[in-house]
């Protein structure tokens, strides 16, 4: 079953057998003459007869041990079973580990799954920003099925569930983001750009949000409405105007964006701002800020004094507990500012509590199922004033959804997917 390079043959049984490797013919396995190399050669991996990885990782490591014992001579054999005993201890905890894993993000697809059956249900009546939170998802999903660490069957499975799930979505985008254009085409003009997953960048590299950048006080009342945010963003993507100029950063626009103790919406879309200013490719965007206080103040160091106050928030509303009024702009904070690479919104109890928020007849966010008489009636209000404006922020649809909550959640737990995938790779850890 195995064999040894310039070792005495009585040792060889008692090699072979202590270290358990019984895959293949005595060529699959050798212990080379150097205690600091180890082989495996690779037609152990090919013929169908793969150790599982947990156990071929121990068994390596336990030869390699056994190798630099033998030749030293000076660890004897109680100790090595020692050895190995806390190695396959440490390799179970990794493997529970691991397992955990992989069943959240069963749930996290399973979830999704069901988002996108109601998108293809009520693609005709989910207004922008509900699209835009599924593009959010669908630009989170792409980029996961691209760095997926396909290492094992369960995790090609999921992989192979994500694939389906992009292929699904693409599908509804092509009808919902028509049907935008015919409910409201000045609308769907102006925010055009958003309406595509290729315009939401996912983070490379992961930050923290910073408690001492928590404001000493908060205004009770947003700082801005919802027309003034529009008119900005617009100006950022150069839909302001039929070929209008982009980046434009006007002193009102840079000074209410830039402006310190706002709350709720009003400081997610001061983030958002920033965030969409990147993405489209807009640099300087505080150039002509002359404020002394401010002289040292980089677009980065706004993302992160937004997210830290958003991070406080989403704390004080765990702490009163969540509520029909706070858990949307909940929900919103870990979509964006985990979109801005802050993953310590990434929280596993916030996780199961996005989770358990979704309808599971409907597949929404935020159902209510005692008001969807009235929405009927709205619907038919609707439909007899064609020219009325659909509020942006939120639309509840006919079977008592909200399009805003189930945007930002399935947005949310594609954020989620992406940090669970990434958080194995070092080079994406948090940055202290």
């Amino acid at each position: 079953m195995c064999k040894l390079q310039n070792k005495p043959p009585e040792l060889k049984d008692y090699f072979c057998s202590f270290t358990g490797f019984h895959y293949g013919n005595s060529s699959d396995v050798t212990a080379v003459s150097s205690p600091s190399l180890l082989t495996l050669t690779p037609s152990l991996l090919f013929r169908g007869e793969t150790a599982p990885s947990s156990q071929l990782l121990s068994s390596s490591l336990l030869l390699l041990f056994q190798s630099r014992s033998l030749q030293a001579g000076i660890i004897g054999r109680e100790k090595m079973r020692a050895a190995a005993h806390t190695l396959a201890a440490v390799l179970a905890l990794f493997a529970a580990v691991s397992g955990s894993q992989a069943e959240v993000i069963d749930d996290i697809l399973s979830s999704l799954n069901r988002g996108a059956s109601f998108l293809e249900r009520q693609h005709e009546h989910i207004n922008l920003d509900g699209v835009v939170g599924f593009l959010m998802l669908q630009a989170e999903l792409k980029e996961a099925v691209r760095t997926w660490p396909h290492t094992d069957t369960v995790s090609w499975a999921q992989r192979t569930t994500a694939v389906a799930l992009v292929k699904r979505l693409d599908q509804s985008f092509e009808k919902a983001v028509t049907a935008l254009q015919q409910n409201d085409a000045k609308y769907y003009r102006e925010f055009e750009p958003l309406l595509s997953w290729s315009f939401w960048l996912i983070p490379q590299g992961w930050s923290s949000t910073d408690a001492s950048l928590v404001y000493s006080s908060t205004m009770t009342t947003e700082c801005y409405d919802e027309q003034l945010s529009d008119k900005c963003l617009t100006l950022l993507l150069g839909t302001w105007k039929m070929n209008g100029t982009p980046c434009i950063v006007t002193k009102p626009c840079r000074d209410t964006m830039t402006q310190f103790g706002c709350p709720h919406y009003s400081l997610s879309h001061q983030l958002l701002y920033f965030m969409i200013g990147k993405m489209r490719g807009c640099t300087n965007l505080l150039k002509g800020d002359t404020r002394p206080s401010r002289a040292n103040m980089t677009e980065r160091s706004y993302e992160k004094i937004f997210c830290s106050n958003m991070m406080k928030t989403n704390q004080d509303i765990i702490k009163d507990g969540l509520t029909e009024q706070t858990v949307d702009i909940f929900i919103e904070n870990i979509l964006i500012c985990g979109l801005a690479g802050f993953s310590d919104f990434y929280k596993a109890d916030w996780l199961q509590h996005i989770l358990r928020l979704q309808d599971e007849e409907v597949g929404c966010f935020g159902r209510d199922k005692s008001i969807i008489s009235q929405i009927i009636g709205d619907e038919l209000l609707e439909q007899l004033q064609p020219h009325r404006r659909v509020k942006r922020r939120e639309k509840i649809l006919p079977d008592g959804c909200s399009s805003h909550m189930t945007a930002v959640a399935v947005g949310a737990l594609g954020g989620y997917l992406n940090y669970y995938l990434a958080e194995q790779d070092i080079t994406k850890r948090p940055l202290s």
